[in-house]
């Protein structure tokens, strides 16, 4: 393929009208602007100018490919500045990807914010349970709730995800309260069907001992919210994220069961693909989303 330096000389000639006009604007020497015009032709095997010593022309050839070059060189040229307005401040479409009550409950309310912070930033922000392939599928940035995040991967730690096991105070008032993990055998368990041992559940009791119960119910779903409204009318026994809950347990609408025994804790992190040359929206939402939840979350407060 022709070399892009090549080309650019070439039309830098054709504007200015000679070979000697082209080398001062370019600050080389002329005989260096016939060696890259020439080899242009070499590589096109066609003549683009007609060169005498007074005057410069274009052959049919050179001027079809000067019209076309010099409308390619000003789209790149476009494009580099484009490129380099992106880097300098934040803007641009920023790609997320959620979990579900993770991004309707903690995200969304907090983008009115940052588009005032950011206002020539536009999200565009998918819902989804599935660990999706943030690179693959073209995210700038995904919140991961989960152990160990993804090695290729650039974590940023948010916050601690720590689970609570509750129920409405109307299902404890007619099933009684349990009192030991063991008592969850005769209860109506609601499980969340992507969460881990959704049906086995492991507690660390006092002293360190380790217990797991089977737990079964009526309702297993995909959805924390879902499961949440459910507990909210009194059916049943739910092991949930805090920041699912946290404000209902605060409101004294959901009782937390069983705290005397530790449970299911994760770190909900913000991944993105790579450090390098990060974009300034990118960066910018990562210290947003850290600042505002924090090691403390305020849905635990």
């Amino acid at each position: 393929m022709e070399s892009l330096t090549d080309i650019a000389v070439f039309v830098r000639v054709v504007d200015s009208g000679s070979f000697t006009a082209a080398a001062a604007r370019l600050n080389i020497s002329k005989s260096v602007v016939s060696k890259y015009v020439s080899r242009l032709e070499d590589a096109l095997g066609a003549r683009l100018l007609n060169r005498t010593t007074r005057r410069l022309s274009l052959t049919e050839a050179g001027r079809v490919f000067y019209e076309r070059s010099r409308k390619g060189l000003a789209d790149i040229e476009d494009a580099r500045a484009e490129v380099l307005r992106l880097q300098s401040e934040p803007r641009g479409t920023l790609r997320i990807n959620v979990p579900m009550s993770f991004g309707i409950l903690h995200v969304a309310p907090a983008l009115p914010e940052f588009f005032k912070r950011y206002p020539n930033v536009t999200v565009d922000m998918n819902l989804d349970d599935r660990k999706i392939d943030v690179i693959e599928e073209g995210f700038d940035v995904s919140v991961r709730i989960s152990d160990l995040p993804d090695s290729s991967l650039v974590a940023k730690r948010i916050a601690p995800c720590r689970h609570v096991i509750v129920a409405a105070p109307a299902y404890l008032a007619q099933y009684g309260t349990p009192r030991t993990p063991d008592d969850l055998r005769n209860h109506n368990i609601f499980t969340y069907r992507y969460q881990e041992s959704a049906l086995n559940w492991h507690f660390q009791a006092p002293g360190n001992k380790q217990i797991s119960v089977a737990v079964s119910g009526s309702l297993m779903m995909n959805s924390s919210l879902a499961i949440r409204a459910s507990l909210l009318e009194g059916m049943g026994i739910t092991r949930t994220p805090t920041f699912v809950v946290g404000k209902d347990v605060q409101n004294g609408l959901l009782t937390p069961l069983l705290q005397d025994y530790k449970i299911l804790e994760s770190t909900i992190f913000l991944v993105y693909p790579q450090r390098r040359h990060l974009s300034p929206k990118v960066r910018v939402f990562v210290d947003f989303m850290v600042q505002r939840i924090s090691e403390t979350p305020y849905w635990e407060g």
